[in-house]
């Protein structure tokens, strides 16, 4: 089984592993409205087409009944429908460590860290274009802390080439972590190293392999309206190989999408339609995941907006026309904010209880995401983990057995005393409440005596301790040495370009 990090007290043991959503999934629209946004979206694909660039994409719409007119693509909604009713409502995440597997199904609440950042940050170090050694460190961060579930780009290592750096992630994820892995879509012949190397490094058999999902990626449709080739083919790949792809448009509100929040949730849907029904093409019963991360921009300058209310609006919307169609669905937190001050301490946290309320099964960029993803902010993720942390506490329903309602210390104390010393406190002290992370919570003088360090100062000392204190699980050794022949191999023959 999977360690279970204790963020409390020695007499607290918590599971921040398995995390089902505690309240009611919130509304925006009425149900009525949900439909008519769903039958708008089916409209928009059988009268505006999907731009599909890859030519093995459109002959799988076209042999499905769609109409192509050239790049065009014009779906029907019986095509839509039928890859729908094949889609699979659940998959189980798979791990080397069966203790970290996770159920990707609706109800169920997984957090993955910041991703896709070009940049690292830290006050350490500063600002500084990705390394393999800062994405090394960011992946010992994410396994480090039970509250992240699944793994994720988080920093691009630039210093390594493009027709390499495939080799190098798998390699760190499967010698660092025990955690369900990321693949990147660019293009067949790096899937296929990459997957190759999940098989060859865990020692999967064939049956191994087909039991569940053991790599997922993203796709990201271009708004409005166009799927590119190496998205479109990571779809089609992932799907035949069994493994997940999650079909996400990234629907910035007033420059990709509509204005309005209803019209840039009518182009996001019929966008997520378009690519599950890819999948469903390529492969009936393909795992395949609703995704949305649609947000606003700033009319001013045009910047990327999180954790605004129409964000919010969104994230709330999304997971109703996830649960209109039946699936489990990934959304996104993140920051605008350019450190990691209150800003992006307030746009994270305003998206994840956007993702909480809307029920999203996976929350992408959870963690350590700054400038909009431009960097990977160090203390931003600690400081960022205290407030999953927090989450996850909430989906512990609090104790209501006759000795939670604390009748005896109720009669032992007397009015104007206090419960320090009553003995139902003193049985129950060590384990009763979370213990921060981060969170600094002396008075004043004591504070100040201290150094006076703000959150992020302290996020810096908590970060630089779990890496200097880092292990890695057990069987890392032995995967890494398994990968290094197909490594050498490969890469003597020129490893494997990306795909434009």
């Amino acid at each position: 089984m999977a360690r279970i990090r204790n963020p409390g007290r020695k007499g607290r043991p918590v599971d921040y592993i398995h995390l089902t959503h505690p309240f009611t999934q919130q509304s925006v629209f009425s149900d009525d409205a949900v439909a008519a946004l769903h039958e708008a979206a089916l409209g928009v694909l059988e009268r505006e087409g999907m731009k599909v660039l890859l030519p093995e994409a459109q002959g799988l719409y076209a042999a499905a009944g769609a109409r192509v007119d050239g790049e065009m693509v014009f779906i029907g909604r019986d095509i839509v429908e039928a890859a729908l009713a094949a889609a699979p409502r659940s998959w189980r995440m798979r791990s080397v460590n069966p203790g970290r597997e996770r159920d990707y199904a609706p109800g169920q609440l997984l957090f993955g860290p910041g991703a896709g950042c070009p940049n690292a940050t830290d006050l350490a170090r500063g600002r500084r274009p990705g390394t393999l050694r800062d994405y090394e460190e960011t992946l010992a961060l994410q396994q480090s802390f039970d509250v992240i579930h699944v793994l994720g780009p988080s920093v691009e290592p630039q210093d390594v080439a493009a027709n390499l750096r495939h080799y190098a992630m798998m390699r760190a994820q499967i010698a660092r972590a025990d955690k369900s892995m990321f693949v990147y879509a660019r293009g067949r012949r790096q899937i296929e190293d990459s997957l190759a190397m999940i098989r060859l490094g865990l020692g999967l058999s064939e049956a191994d392999w087909a039991d569940g999902v053991w790599a997922y990626t993203v796709i990201n449709t271009n708004s409005p309206r166009q799927l590119d080739n190496p998205m479109a083919q990571g779809i089609i790949d992932f799907a035949r190989a069994g493994q997940a792809s999650i079909i996400t448009p990234f629907c910035l509100a007033g420059a990709m999408a509509p204005v309005t929040v209803a019209g840039a949730l009518i182009l996001q849907h019929a966008e997520a339609l378009a690519g599950i029904t890819l999948a469903q093409l390529a492969k009936a019963g393909s795992p395949v995941s609703y995704g949305g991360f649609s947000s606003n921009v700033d009319m001013k300058s045009g910047a990327p907006a999180f954790g605004t209310p129409e964000h919010l609006k969104m994230q709330i919307g999304s997971g109703q026309l996830a649960r209109h169609v039946g699936m489990p669905w990934r959304s996104g937190s993140g920051a605008a904010s350019n450190a990691a001050d209150m800003q992006a301490a307030q746009e994270t946290t305003m998206t994840l209880w956007g993702a909480l309320m809307a029920h999203a099964t996976l929350v992408i960029h959870a963690a350590g995401w700054l400038e909009g993803g431009l960097s990977f902010g160090y203390e931003k993720f600690i400081n960022d983990i205290e407030a999953l942390q927090t989450l996850a506490e909430m989906c512990v329903k609090p104790g209501a057995a006759v000795e939670d309602f604390a009748l005896d210390a109720l009669a032992e104390v007397p009015p104007g005393g206090h419960f320090f010393a009553a003995a139902h406190t003193m049985a129950r002290y060590d384990g009763a409440f979370y213990a921060p992370l981060v969170a600094d919570l002396s008075n004043f003088g004591q504070w100040s005596e201290a150094g006076g360090l703000s959150s992020e100062r302290r996020a810096t000392a908590i970060w630089q301790r779990v890496l200097a204190e880092f292990q890695p699980p057990a069987h890392c050794a032995e995967a890494e040495a398994r990968l290094a022949q197909f490594i050498a191999d490969r890469t003597a023959a020129g490893g494997a370009a990306a795909v434009e």
